[in-house]
């Protein structure tokens, strides 16, 4: 049983917390009866306040409603007095720009150009709005003198600036691929920058608003009388200053020459002096010249005039030769206007291309070639005419037989063909007759060129000269000389002159032919054979010391052996005119005689007959001979040497089988010399000095 202690215990503790949750229930519907309250009260005061923001809204949206009429009605009205405001503007724009247009745009063309634009705003304006008003023809009127002058600002500052190149500027273009470092690349400046600023600002508004491409046309003959004046310029610098020395750069160029090495020199055409006398008295003369210089050319120096590099014929034109004074000064004069040519045509190209950038920035788009075209071809036209003055000139030479005329063509022809790649792009874009001047030009070269070489090449065959001016001493023919010196000049030329060098094969052959025709003009065969070895020999030694010789090789591979063999021919051939000589002396015609027997009458007179007939040959022949020029000392030396031993050899055994014999009582008669002293005398064969 559970003591009554802990029940009454357990009693009081269940009274308590229901006590207490009676208490907690009392506060939670006091709670509940003050929350309904307060609901009901904000209810109240939310009622109330939508009643009031309604009668709110119902006395403010019929004021917003006014006064959002009354800003409207503002606006308009504003836009109206701004409306006004502009329209009227447009009655003053004459007033008030008049004064500025009347002076012109000279020193303020940016408030200029806005005057103009105001007026050209007002002309629109009246055209579109009131077309009879009397302002619309004064506004246009004023627009008109108003693009007039901008039209004679353009023509103005184009002719104020715009001056030729000089010269030296000019040279320093043409050279500054080569003698300046990329970075260092030469420009052209054409016209002052602001000036350009104003030109472009002009062109500019002409065509955007005024409608106008007369200016194109002001440009393009105001450019284009610079363009040739420059080149002109040019010309008559090297008239003034060229000299061996060459025709002097700016200041920059020099000292870059000075300062750096570089790749290489500039290309200019050179002058052989000796070379073009010797083709003068060809053109002169015939081929082998009848008058002027001796025809003895030594072949050290006549092989060593072959080898000079850049030969310029002087034959530029006939109206040259006769303008000019003695020989020495025409010289002087045709490599000049060649090397001015040559280089006008370089200066033309770099000139072209320095105005075709400027043009771009001046013109529009779609007129630049058009008007680059116009610009160009009064330059164009008078290069293009010199080049055919010059191939008139030399085809006049050709007629006169003068071929060394076509090495006036060759170096032009060089250039042309060099710069053509440059010329097809500076002409791209132009009319098609433009871009077809220099390949007509460079046709006319190569047609008149292939006929000169092909008539030279025949002239060597058909010249029918054979009795005079041949070399008394049997030395090196002049037709040989020129004919190998004009090949040779030729090789500068070889790219240029393409097929038409194969004719050299024709020109060695047919020299070959009248070589021997003419060689028998001589009575003596030694003298002709002696001929024939200088002018077989010359040509040898020549091919060999230049690339004449591979050119030769492609149409003839055994050119070379052919021509030793010949030389070989007629050194035989010579020394068959000592026969005569050392047939007398010879074993198979000694008589036969026993040691110590007494000699018959008959055997003594043969004896002093052949000491005689030795003796006399001997004689005659180191006299003829002696006159007689090999001028090749390797050659000379050779003959001789090869004579002497064989000539030596048979005296020497002759005078050592008699020179004891008492075939005469006065030995000293015909025993005239001993073997040395013969060896002596053909030691002095072709030497006149001797």
């Amino acid at each position: 049983m559970i003591p009554s202690e802990e029940v009454s215990a357990r009693r009081r503790e269940i009274e308590d917390k229901l006590k207490q949750e009676e208490e907690t229930l009392s506060f939670i519907k006091e709670s509940l009866e003050k929350s309904d309250q307060l609901t009901k009260n904000m209810v109240s005061i939310l009622s109330s306040f939508e009643s009031r923001l309604m009668k709110l809204e119902n006395s403010i949206i019929p004021v917003h409603k006014q006064t959002e009429n009354l800003q409207r009605l503002q606006e308009n009205v504003e836009k109206t007095l701004s409306c006004l405001d502009h329209v009227i503007s447009y009655y003053h724009v004459a007033k008030d720009t008049e004064k500025i247009i009347k002076e012109g745009p000279t020193g303020r063309l940016e408030e200029y150009l806005n005057c103009m634009d105001k007026i050209q705003k007002a002309v629109e304006y009246f055209q579109d709005n009131n077309p009879d008003s009397p302002e619309l023809n004064r506004v246009k009127s004023l627009f008109e003198r108003g693009k007039e002058s901008l039209e004679s600002e353009f023509r103005s500052l184009m002719t104020r600036h715009t001056k030729p190149v000089p010269p030296i500027l000019i040279l320093d273009l043409i050279s500054g691929d080569e003698e300046m470092d990329t970075q260092e690349e030469l420009s052209l400046e054409h016209l002052p920058e602001s000036v350009l600023h104003d030109i472009i600002r002009i062109s500019g508004w002409l065509v955007e608003n005024g409608r106008n491409q007369d200016f194109m046309t002001v440009y393009f003959q105001i450019r284009s009388v610079q363009l040739d004046r420059s080149i002109k310029g040019l010309k008559d610098h090297f008239r003034k200053n060229s000299s061996s020395s060459g025709v002097p750069y700016s200041p920059a160029i020099q000292n870059k020459r000075k300062d750096t090495p570089t790749k290489k020199p500039i290309k200019r055409p050179g002058t052989i002096r000796k070379a073009q006398n010797l083709l003068k008295q060809y053109s002169q003369h015939g081929l082998d010249g009848k008058k002027g210089a001796s025809n003895l050319i030594p072949m050290e120096a006549a092989i060593s005039l072959g080898h000079e590099h850049d030969l310029r014929v002087k034959h530029l034109s006939d109206a040259l030769s006769d303008k000019h004074g003695p020989a020495a000064g025409r010289d002087d004069v045709f490599d000049i206007e060649i090397d001015a040519y040559i280089h006008c045509v370089s200066a033309f190209v770099k000139l072209a291309q320095s105005e075709y950038q400027l043009l771009t920035e001046i013109v529009p788009e779609h007129h630049q070639k058009k008007t680059f075209d116009s610009l160009i071809q009064e330059s164009l036209d008078n290069l293009i005419l010199e080049g055919d003055n010059i191939v008139s000139a030399a085809r006049k030479a050709i007629i006169r037989h003068d071929y060394s005329a076509v090495l006036t063509i060759f170096p032009i022809l060089k250039h042309l063909k060099q710069m053509k790649p440059e010329f097809d792009q500076v002409l791209q874009g132009t009319a098609a007759g433009t871009k077809n001047k220099l390949p007509g030009l460079i046709t006319s070269m190569e047609t008149t060129g292939a006929k000169a070489l092909e008539e030279f090449a025949d002239n060597i065959k058909n010249d029918p000269d054979k009795e005079y001016n041949m070399p008394k001493d049997g030395t090196v023919h002049e037709l040989t000389s020129n004919a190998i010196l004009f090949l040779q000049q030729l090789l500068d030329f070889q790219e240029t002159a393409g097929a038409m060098l194969a004719s050299q094969g024709k020109v060695l052959g047919n020299l070959q032919l009248n070589l021997l025709s003419k060689s028998k003009v001589y009575e003596d065969p030694a003298l002709s054979a002696i001929f024939l070895h200088n002018n077989y020999n010359y040509i040898l030694k020549s091919l060999e010391k230049s690339e004449l010789i591979q050119l030769v090789a492609v149409t003839q591979k055994t050119a070379e052996r052919s021509y030793r063999e010949l030389i070989e021919q007629q050194i035989q051939t010579y020394q068959r005119s000592w026969l005569k000589v050392t047939d007398y002396i010879s074993e198979r015609n000694l008589p036969v005689f026993q040691p110590g027997v007494k000699l018959k009458d008959k055997e003594r007179q043969m004896i002093k007959e052949r000491f005689k007939g030795f003796n006399d040959g001997l004689e005659e022949l180191c006299k003829i001979q002696k006159a007689w020029a090999i001028p090749d000392m390797e050659q000379r030396d050779k003959i001789r040497r090869a004579q002497k031993t064989i000539v030596r050899e048979t005296y020497g055994a002759f005078l050592n089988r008699f020179g004891n014999v008492p075939f005469t009582k006065n030995p000293e008669k015909y025993i005239k010399y001993q073997v040395d002293q013969v060896g002596e005398m053909i030691e002095k064969l072709f030497d006149t000095s001797a």
